[in-house]
């Protein structure tokens, strides 16, 4: 490993004289700050991340608290997490990954030990119990989903209740008038499970003002469950020719049994689906979809972080507009 000492003698100055290049505590001469960064680089130096946090106060850490639940699609999740990652990476930050499921407890833990600068959270509830926590930490902390009152913290997420209209007036604009929607894990909507809420009334209430009939069918995520959650649909709608599946895992069961049903997609039945688009395109038939955009998420989350560390910004709730992508899952009702 490469130490300053490595450098000093690279560019024939003191340590201290490296350390003052890399904290700009004092004053030094043009010619010595270009020689002892020209080391730098060719000896590929990385400053310690301790002594780095003793000289500025920051860690240059971020801690992502993400409980990794039985019902959640890890894959699917993953890909938030991955781009926050990214995301921290091009502004010369690092990623502390919490996945237990500590509640308002994790988060004193947190910041009681100093490890990270900043705070971003995800899995966020209705209502959020960790809202309170937060504020009184006087913690940069940005939530990764939006709680039905944020107070003064700063969200972000996909406009899950506007995803919904679309899917649904979509299907009523090629004539549909039996829909339904195949949604997350029952215990998600029991935990009050901020996106999963706000994409349900979305879509009930897209139902209501276009007149449709439509059904609503939490799905746990496996092969066994979305089967029988396609046997509950088709029980209690045997006229439905449109299907909204927000539902990762049960997508390719749900289709595969359509399919082995007798039931064509998209002649006999056509199916929106909201996931990520390289999942939709995945496919035999490349969906109709909702694509999730993990990757401006994670963006937007980290870059309002670290404005907050530079003290230059104020709250604010972003929530990003759909946009449906027509594939070859939907067609005109027969």
């Amino acid at each position: 490993m490469v130490t300053i000492a490595d450098v000093a003698r690279d560019a024939g100055v003191s340590a201290s004289t490296v350390s003052y290049v890399l904290s700009g505590k004092r004053s030094i001469s043009a010619e010595t700050r270009r020689r002892v960064e020209a080391s730098i680089r060719r000896l590929g130096y990385h400053p310690h991340a301790g002594a780095r946090a003793l000289a500025s106060s920051r860690t240059n850490v971020l801690a992502l608290v993400m409980p990794l639940r039985t019902d959640i699609d890890v894959p699917v999740v993953m890909r938030f997490v991955t781009s926050v990652v990214t995301a921290a990476r091009e502004h010369d930050h690092d990623v502390l990954l919490l996945t237990n499921d500590e509640g308002p407890q994790g988060l004193r833990r947190v910041a009681a030990s100093a490890i990270a600068d900043a705070i971003l959270v995800m899995d966020v509830e209705a209502d959020e119990p960790r809202i309170p926590v937060l504020r009184s930490l006087l913690r940069p902390a940005v939530l990764i989903g939006v709680p039905d009152d944020p107070e003064d913290l700063s969200c972000v997420d996909l406009d899950f209740h506007a995803a919904a209209a679309r899917c649904v007036h979509h299907l009523a604009d090629l004539g549909h008038t039996d829909v339904a929607l195949v949604g997350p894990s029952p215990t998600v909507y029991e935990r009050g499970t901020s996106f999963a809420g706000r994409f349900l009334h979305g879509f009930d209430g897209a139902v209501r003002e276009r007149g449709l009939r439509g059904g609503t069918y939490p799905c746990p995520p496996s092969h066994e469950a979305a089967r029988a959650c396609l046997d509950e649909v088709l029980t209690r709608q045997p006229d439905v020719t449109g299907i909204v599946v927000h539902n990762e895992a049960a997508l390719g069961t749900v289709l595969s049994e359509l399919d082995r049903r007798g039931r064509k997609v998209p002649e006999d039945v056509s199916v929106v689906a909201v996931c990520p688009e390289d999942m939709a395109d995945g496919f035999a038939v490349p969906l109709t979809a909702v694509p999730i955009p993990s990757d401006e998420v994670g963006r937007i989350a980290v870059e309002m972080v670290l404005r907050q560390l530079q003290g230059d910004a104020a709250p604010e709730v972003r929530l990003l507009s759909p946009r449906l992508r027509e594939g070859g899952s939907t067609a005109p009702r027969r």
